[in-house]
């Protein structure tokens, strides 16, 4: 067997592999065992601040989809927007994954996103009234600004 007929045959059982889990998971047949799990309660108190973290980072990057469009049209008014849309969806990535792992870093990156958020929420309240996408990044990060506030 040469290599290229090794490496075919690898992708193919891993993807085979993958497939198999995926359907697995997909029809409840899934041979892990969740009954030994236990809620030790990781996070739970964060609940909010990572679904507002989340709701950013998903909104920021349909934001910054769009944002890249007009850029790439010659619209160079949205490039503030891109920029803080950016550092946005950087900051409350990392708030999301600290928060949910109940890290004693949170109420820090909580303050970091917190300013992440304000610049965003201000950069995109510039086009808020002619793009979709702008305004709702601008609503999502004025709701992590709340929960970072609680938190801060």
């Amino acid at each position: 067997m040469n290599r290229r007929d090794a490496l075919s045959a690898s992708g193919a059982l891993a993807l085979g592999l993958l497939g198999t889990k995926a359907l697995a998971a997909e029809t409840g047949h899934a041979h892990h065992d969740h009954s030994m799990h236990h809620d030790h309660g990781a996070g739970s108190g964060n609940q909010p601040l990572v679904d507002t973290a989340a709701k950013c980072v998903a909104t920021g990057q349909t934001c910054l989809a769009h944002c890249l469009v007009l850029l790439g049209d010659g619209d160079k008014a949205m490039a503030e927007c891109a920029k803080a849309v950016s550092q946005m969806m950087a900051a409350c990535g990392a708030l999301q994954s600290l928060a949910a792992q109940g890290s004693r870093l949170t109420r820090q990156m909580a303050a970091v996103a917190l300013e992440a958020c304000t610049e965003c929420e201000k950069a995109c309240r510039k086009h808020a009234d002619k793009h979709a996408e702008c305004k709702a990044c601008m609503e999502s990060c004025g709701e992590c600004i709340k929960a970072c506030k609680a938190v801060a």
